[in-house]
């Protein structure tokens, strides 16, 4: 997550505003790197997510209910132990630094109340969670050694040492024309200067600023005048004064491939033309955090990178096989020359000398064979009659070849759209449930073996994901071949519009209507669910085929989740995040 030490000082306002004097009721750990605390605050339970995630570190209030894992690691339960029922006296950012800390407030066995501290350090691969007690580290979600770091060790008795950097200035705090003095003594760059002077300030806030000042982008510090100076502190009191007035304006910026660039307490105007449609705006810097965490990949399980890599072998494997049977079917297809060249040697049997490598013969197949003459490759060591016979042994070899490939080519095909189907679930699953689905799926269909004991996969799958649409119609979702067959067999009813990607592997989407007219809101919604939740979620113009669910059979003996359909109309919708997300939380 692209949140620097500047952007996330009006984060940590906010989850201070809203946690403080909040009690502790529940902590989870969903993986090695990330924590959900529940705090209960006004008769309303809050989930504070916080990830040292190396790719994602963040922290923010979660507006989804995340999964619970069954068995809690060893850092989860210290945590349940020391925190449990306590308050959360403040939350506190370091020096602009991308550290926060938690105050907890607890009673000890003496009945004394004391104060704990949960300090995340949000950066990048150096992220943590330590958990201290008077300056004395308790545990940490990742433990650092000597032969991990000479300078500051996080080991349980350690005295905790905050992270080197501490040095910079801090431009909320301290007067600009201070700041800026010490950029003139780092030389280079006007932004990295700008990045190695003050604390807490990343890449994208120092070139806003020189955006802001009006100077190019890649300009050099020695280059620099007192009007460029003036500018410069005019461009950090216009970053500066909303932080101080509480006047943020939350704005995650993404690119084309839904990927996280930036996400800041202000509009960085310097990335406005290059992303335009790419800016999102919040009410909150919580809230932004939490899309720009979504943006930039979701959680991953150990058992679902197990199933991604078996589905990639697998279609890998097809892809290789598919190959070689077109090649084997081309050269089916030029059965008939063999045949020819048999039929040639044959009837110049007695004019072909032996111990030939090729001879050359007059085309008797053509219109005029007495003009058109036609080589054909021999073994030497062979006589022309067997040479003749060779050439009939592979025709009519190749001839039964012809249809057996056909089948072949076409088995390889549908189990590879099968397959690509079960790769798409997998990149829109979270839940050990859903995961639970695709294994017994899989083993079924003998991709997998499942350990101990041979258990039948049970009848009813998951309950598959509901969304309301702004009308208040109601979608429903197939996130896996089992749940597609459930809901668009069981769950829907006849008259109830069914919803695909067209040609494309993706959920079955059923928008309820009965025998009414759908809605226009209820269209797009469903529309924008099946675009999304299918293998062309980051391509543009999808499109969808729609059809009602009475139109939709399925074959017999077909695969779980494929079907046929008819009647259908084809819209086209591009895919958008924030709007399925504000969909699926409705």
């Amino acid at each position: 997550m692209n949140l620097d030490g500047f952007s996330l000082s009006p984060l940590v306002f906010e989850l201070n505003d809203r946690l403080a004097g909040g009690r502790i009721s529940k902590i989870f750990q969903l993986d090695k790197h990330t924590l959900i605390i529940w705090v209960r605050q006004s008769g309303e339970d809050i989930r504070l997510v916080i990830s040292a995630n190396p790719e994602r570190p963040r922290i923010h209030i979660a507006t989804s209910v995340p999964e619970n894992p069954a068995t809690p690691p060893a850092f989860c339960m210290l945590l349940r132990k020391h925190l449990a029922d306590g308050r959360i006296a403040g939350i506190s950012q370091h020096n602009l630094d991308r550290v926060v800390s938690l105050a907890v407030d607890v009673r000890d066995e003496h009945g004394m109340i004391t104060t704990s501290y949960l300090i995340a350090e949000l950066m990048g691969k150096h992220s943590n969670i330590i958990f201290t007690h008077n300056h004395v580290v308790i545990d940490a979600i990742k433990r650092v050694s000597v032969n991990m770091s000479r300078y500051r060790q996080v080991l349980p008795g350690k005295e905790y040492i905050f992270p080197p950097g501490q040095s910079q200035c801090n431009i909320l705090t301290e007067p600009i024309a201070e700041f800026l003095h010490s950029v003139t003594q780092i030389t280079g760059k006007l932004s990295k200067s700008i990045v190695a002077a003050g604390i807490g300030i990343g890449p994208v806030t120092a070139r806003e600023i020189i955006w802001r000042a009006g100077l190019p982008c890649d300009i050099d510090v020695k280059s620099l005048d007192q009007a460029d100076y003036d500018s410069l502190a005019d461009a950090i009191q216009s970053l500066i004064q909303p932080l101080q007035n509480n006047e943020t304006s939350p704005t995650v910026v993404a690119d084309y491939n839904n990927r996280c660039i930036a996400i800041t307490a202000f509009q960085p105007g310097h990335l406005q033309a290059e992303y335009a449609s790419g800016f999102t705006s919040y009410s909150s810097m919580s809230n932004a955090a939490e899309f720009a965490a979504g943006l930039s990949g979701n959680h991953i399980s150990p058992e679902q990178v197990l199933l991604v890599r078996i589905i990639s072998t697998e279609l890998n494997r097809l892809e290789r096989k598919r190959t070689i049977l077109h090649q084997e079917l081309a050269e089916a297809e030029d059965a008939d020359s063999f045949r020819q060249y048999g039929d040639l040697l044959m009837a110049n049997l007695y004019n072909i000398p032996h111990g030939k490598e090729q001879v050359i013969v007059a085309n008797l197949f053509s219109d005029k064979p007495d003009e058109q003459l036609i080589t054909i490759p021999v073994e030497s060591r062979l006589t022309p009659l067997e040479n003749a016979r060779t050439y009939y042994t592979k025709y009519n070899k190749l001839k039964r070849a012809k249809e057996s490939l056909a089948v072949q080519l076409s088995h390889c095909q549908q189990e590879f759209d099968y397959l690509e189907t079960i790769e798409v679930a997998l990149t829109t699953t979270l839940a050990s449930a859903e995961l639970s689905d695709i294994r017994e799926e899989l083993s079924a269909a003998g991709y997998i073996k499942l350990a101990g004991k041979k258990r039948r996969a049970s009848p009813v799958p998951v309950s598959p994901t509901e969304a309301i649409a702004q009308d208040g119609s109601i979608i429903i979702i197939g996130k896996n071949n089992r749940q597609n067959d459930f809901v668009t067999f069981k769950l829907a009813r006849p008259n109830d519009l069914w919803f695909h990607t067209k040609d494309i592997p993706g959920s079955h989407v059923i928008l309820r209507c009965d025998s009414a007219a759908p809605t226009e809101s209820g269209m797009k919604a469903a529309s924008q669910l099946a675009a999304y939740f299918s293998k062309a979620r980051e391509s543009a113009n999808v499109p969808v085929d729609y059809t009602r669910r009475k139109h939709v059979k399925k074959p017999s003996g077909a695969k779980p989740g494929f079907v046929i359909y008819e009647r259908q109309n084809t819209i086209y919708v591009t895919p958008k995040a924030d709007y399925v997300a504000k969909l699926l939380n409705r």
